[in-house]
């Protein structure tokens, strides 16, 4: 009879599970929880997810530093012009624009992720000495657009 009751209380339903847990009737073991194949279609679905959006996920990380880029040398350049403008001729370097106040600080690359900015001299046309003109990265890396960030 035993043998009867057993494969009987395994046939239970939940509903049947909670009643006999709450008139105390019997010894009921649900097994809950995960088998092997399961969690392993699951890691499964999540690395295939991970490996497409990856590749994604550097691109817009690289465009937004590609952007960053654009916008800092425009600032820097158009910075350049205004204290040229101002103080009648052309800056030395971009630590002039830093002390004469134009700048609070020199701006990072964030290609390279340092400051160290390629200065273009030039002819200063209000002296005739020698100024900086211009402002590139320092990266030899080439940018999505396939040009060298230095050409920027």
């Amino acid at each position: 009879m035993t043998g009867k009751r057993s494969a009987r209380k395994a046939q239970c339903s939940m509903q049947q599970v909670i009643r006999n847990r709450r008139t105390g009737h019997g010894l009921v073991v649900i097994a809950l929880g995960f088998t092997l194949l399961e969690l392993m279609i699951v890691i499964s679905i999540i690395i295939i997810l991970a490996a497409v959006a990856l590749p994604q996920y550097h691109k817009t990380i690289m465009h937004a530093r590609e952007t960053v880029l654009k916008d800092d040398l425009f600032k820097m350049r158009s910075l350049i012009d205004q204290y040229s403008a101002d103080k009648g001729k052309l800056p030395q370097s971009l630590d002039d624009l830093v002390t004469a106040g134009y700048m609070r600080q020199k701006p990072k690359d964030p290609i390279t992720d340092a400051d160290d900015w390629n200065p273009q001299m030039g002819d200063d046309p209000y002296t005739g000495d020698q100024g900086m003109v211009d402002v590139h990265s320092s990266s030899s890396e080439v940018s999505t657009e396939g040009t060298p960030y230095s050409d920027w």
